[in-house]
């Protein structure tokens, strides 16, 4: 590999050949953009919930709802490949704006709980197609340092999600910031990320042919390849916790804090799972991807564990789980998708990605579900330390990946 020379418009990224400078950042600020769509609502529920008297389950189903869509929309473009017959920055673009589309008429009919239901599923439902398709946009112009890209992505997607909690707090200085303003400003960013990555991005130098027909063949790799099964299992039992703790972290801070207060602590406690996707991401490139993911998996599964001293303990230490939980349930993502996109048959990486997250938004689904409806009879010391189930069952079927990065 030749190395770039100083001054050129180009450099090595993460161990690749040659990549413009300005790729990642156009990546990974798009994909912050474009995922903040996924909590705008749960941020200004505290302000939907005075003014229209909802419960406070309505949080769970407005997010179930979401989710829904989600799993509806990766499914159809999985099976029908459309992320691997169209052009990835195209897709993206479309999705993104029908996106901020469907958030402004939430907030135009926000006042109709079911219309705002179906709102939602339709935000999530075009959310296919801006989380994996980043993903997929990704792939193709990084191979050996697609574990360091994928953490900066999944990271901006992770902060991406935690911004609608920064934006309320930031309202609340000084003034309050009305829940519309929030709303429609989310839909902004995420219509100014589909324009940012369709004209900041050319086509990747070494993208795989298109598809030419649906892939569903090739989909089956989920289940017959041992090494790809392995990934998506472990990414499973990652998805059986990691939405619900994003659900249940202001119920958690709720018991400390209260206010603008809860807005700050929650950005601090999602957001800083981009630290864990990055840092996790450059660590991956010297451990490899399988043990940066379990090392991960691992340590959110024991925070679930201590929840009951926790919840308990002193200011400080509270504080300290939380961010370290925040930092841990996301910060193995990228390294599960990287994997399985490593993996997984390279005429078919969008469709296969874009179907296990499909997969894995249904387990998100159940498992927010059942948490949210619980807590409101059973205590959080009680309930919590059953998130730790996905972990465990994720770590174990990891084991062959891991086992094989050690003999290298």
């Amino acid at each position: 590999m030749t190395e770039a020379a100083p001054g050129s418009a180009r450099q090595a990224v993460a161990g690749d050949a040659t990549v413009p400078r300005h790729v990642l950042p156009v990546l990974v600020l798009a994909q912050f953009a474009g995922t903040s769509l996924w909590f705008a609502i749960n941020a200004v529920m505290p302000d939907l919930q005075r003014e229209f008297g909802w419960a406070v389950t309505a949080v769970g189903t407005l997010t179930s709802a979401l989710q829904f869509g989600f799993i509806a929309g990766t499914l159809v473009f999985a099976l029908l490949a459309i992320a691997d017959r169209f052009r990835p920055r195209l897709v993206f673009l479309v999705c993104a704006l029908m996106g901020a589309l469907c958030t402004v008429g939430a907030w135009w009919q926000v006042a109709d709980f079911q219309a705002l239901l179906a709102w939602r599923f339709a935000t999530g439902f075009f959310l296919a197609g801006i989380y994996p398709v980043g993903m997929k946009i990704a792939s193709q112009w990084y191979s050996r340092g697609l574990g360091a890209a994928l953490g900066l992505l999944v990271g901006a997607l992770v902060l991406g999600s935690a911004s609608a909690h920064a934006l309320r707090a930031l309202g609340d200085i000084g003034g309050h910031l009305p829940w519309h303003a929030l709303m429609l400003g989310v839909a902004a960013l995420a219509a100014g990320s589909g324009f940012l990555l369709y004209f900041g991005l050319g086509e990747p130098p070494a993208a795989a042919p298109r598809a030419a027909g649906l892939q569903w063949g090739a989909l089956s790799s989920i289940w017959t390849d041992q090494r790809v099964r392995s990934s998506v299992l472990g990414y499973f039992g990652h998805m059986w916790e990691l939405y619900t703790v994003w659900v249940l972290v202001p119920i958690i801070l709720l018991t400390r804090l209260q206010g603008v207060a809860v807005s700050w602590a929650a950005f601090a406690v999602l957001g800083a799972g981009m630290l864990g996707c990055v840092v996790g991401g450059w660590v991956a490139q010297r451990w490899g991807s399988a043990r940066v993911a379990s090392a991960l998996l691992a340590t959110s599964g024991l925070c679930c564990l201590l929840a009951p001293w926790a919840l308990n303990a002193p200011d400080v230490w509270f504080g300290l789980w939380l961010l370290v939980w925040g930092i841990s349930v996301s910060g193995d993502s990228p390294q599960f998708s990287t994997l399985t996109a490593r993996n997984a048959p390279p005429q078919a990486v969008g469709s296969v990605l874009t179907l296990v997250n499909s997969i894995g938004f249904a387990l998100s689904i159940a498992s927010i579900l059942l948490f949210v409806h619980l807590s409101d009879t059973v205590s959080l010391g009680i309930l919590l330390p059953w998130l730790a189930v996905g972990p465990a069952l994720g770590l174990w079927a990891m084991r062959p990946l891991v086992r094989e990065e050690f003999r290298r």
